[in-house]
């Protein structure tokens, strides 16, 4: 695939951008429409540094025909706006040993526990998880008892318990 970057939209052109993204893509490569399978949207933003604000696309090209995509790539070399897609499939970094006597203790079920809890599962190891607090259920009934009632639950409050001290944040 090609990454095409800095194509800029209208606001009104940002609303349904399909077919202007694989428009852009077909003016900026020199392709036609049927020689593009089809373009993925990888990031949007937004430009207001000048007075009209912008959307600004960053998209992934999939070539009909995926044999044309070298030359094409060599023929835009210079443009630091046409680029090789990076290859974004995550891939484990080792797999767990057949035999295992021991297994990883992951202490805590907030994001980062949760998600060290799914990465070593991904690589065939065995986590054990703990948790010092409730499930978000629960957790919610003592944590709203805590705001409301100013009745503290020790093991089970805005800090501790299932989804961590971010359950209860806006961010």
């Amino acid at each position: 695939m090609i990454r095409l970057s800095e194509i800029k939209l209208t606001l009104a052109e940002a609303e349904q951008p399909e077919p202007v993204l694989t428009a852009a893509a077909c003016r900026i490569l020199g392709l036609s429409p049927r020689e593009i399978a089809r373009v993925d949207v990888f990031k949007r933003s937004f430009d207001a540094r000048k007075a009209d604000l912008v959307a600004v696309f960053i998209v992934d090209v999939a070539l009909a025909d995926p044999a044309q995509e070298p030359a094409l790539l060599a023929k835009f070399a210079a443009n630091p706006h046409i680029a090789p897609a990076p290859d974004m499939i995550w891939r484990a970094p080792v797999a767990a040993p057949a035999s295992q006597p021991l297994r990883p203790v992951v202490v805590g079920f907030g994001p980062c526990g949760i998600f060290a809890a799914l990465v070593l599962a991904q690589m065939g190891f065995k986590p054990i998880v703990l948790e010092r607090g409730k499930p978000v259920r629960e957790r919610t009934r003592d944590t709203w008892g805590l705001w409301r009632k100013s009745v503290l639950e020790p093991e089970s409050n805005v800090q501790f318990g299932e989804g961590g001290a971010v359950t209860f944040s806006d961010g």
